[in-house]
């Protein structure tokens, strides 16, 4: 059984930086292909990156340059530094794996 645990979400002022941990289980982790999607109120969850079990990456146009993703295989944990956060970055981030999803770490941005 897939399971997927996120963590880092908080609240961030404008302009500032988090990074979100996703910790799985259940999987040969080094063999799959991880993203990062997310969600705000009334939208659709759409994807913020992807990282391949080689290493390669691929991103939303929104957060490109601006957003890393990373996996470390040893620790079966897949990651997503966040910088320069803007108002339309807040939203419940998702990890996802095949056709798993974790239980969401919300983002937050100070007014």
């Amino acid at each position: 059984q897939v399971q997927l645990v996120e963590s880092g979400g908080g609240l961030v002022q404008p302009g500032g930086s988090l990074r979100l941990s996703c910790a799985a289980s259940g999987i040969v982790f080094r063999l799959y292909v991880m993203g990062w999607y997310r969600q705000a109120p009334g939208k659709q969850r759409e994807l913020v990156a992807g990282i391949t079990s080689a290493g390669m990456t691929n991103y939303a146009d929104l957060v490109k340059g601006r957003f890393t993703i990373s996996r470390d295989n040893a620790k079966n944990t897949v990651y997503l530094q966040m910088n320069h956060l803007r108002p339309e970055d807040p939203a419940v981030y998702y990890c996802h794996v095949v056709l798993s999803w974790g239980q969401g770490t919300q983002v937050t941005l100070s007014s």
